[in-house]
């Protein structure tokens, strides 16, 4: 029995047959990739969209996030970059490299992302939670804090071990894990 994903793939790849000199063609071939969990053809996908066409930002902010999901982090960022450079107001692009950031350890480059996400969407919890995540990161425990509370007001349900971070900051304590990793 076929599944829709993979009739899906079957008819960007005809696509891509009729058409190989088409970035949306490529495109969607990527998206069906992506859905089906091929990252490693997603990629390929996306890049060669992006070989046709240059300008296709949504192919760029795919490719981060795939590249995100395989741990290339500096791979992430580059991409996401691109996009914002096509397209500055991207908040997905600007959420992507925040998740990089927080992975490659860098909190200042994970606060400034996650405050563009929030000048974009102030109610988008998952950047009020990294934004947090940063702050803590930099000892900064009241605006930490406020962020939290920000990010739980609107539903996002922060890893446990962060939490933990957060109450043994606002006590004074060491924390015994980085906040970073959260």
């Amino acid at each position: 029995m076929s599944s829709p994903g993979n009739e899906r793939l079957a008819r960007c790849r005809a696509k891509v047959e009729e058409a190989p000199g088409s970035a949306a063609a490529h495109f969607n071939l990527g998206l069906a990739h992506t859905e089906v969990g091929r990252v490693d053809r997603a990629a390929a996908a996306y890049r060669k969209a992006l070989e046709i066409d240059p300008d296709l930002v949504q192919a760029w902010v795919n490719l981060g996030g795939i590249l995100l999901l395989k741990w290339d982090f500096q791979g992430c960022l580059e991409a996401n970059q691109q996009a914002v450079r096509r397209s500055p107001d991207l908040l997905l692009a600007h959420f992507n490299m925040g998740q990089a950031h927080l992975y490659l350890g860098d909190a200042e480059s994970l606060i400034r992302c996650n405050r563009r996400v929030l000048e974009l969407d102030p109610g988008h919890a998952a950047g009020h939670y990294f934004l947090a995540v940063g702050l803590l990161a930099k000892n900064e425990v009241a605006g930490a804090r406020q962020a939290l509370n920000k990010a739980l007001s609107l539903g996002h349900r922060p890893a446990p071990e962060f939490l933990r971070s957060m109450e043994r900051a606002e006590l004074g304590e060491e924390p015994t894990s980085t906040p970073l990793r959260h």
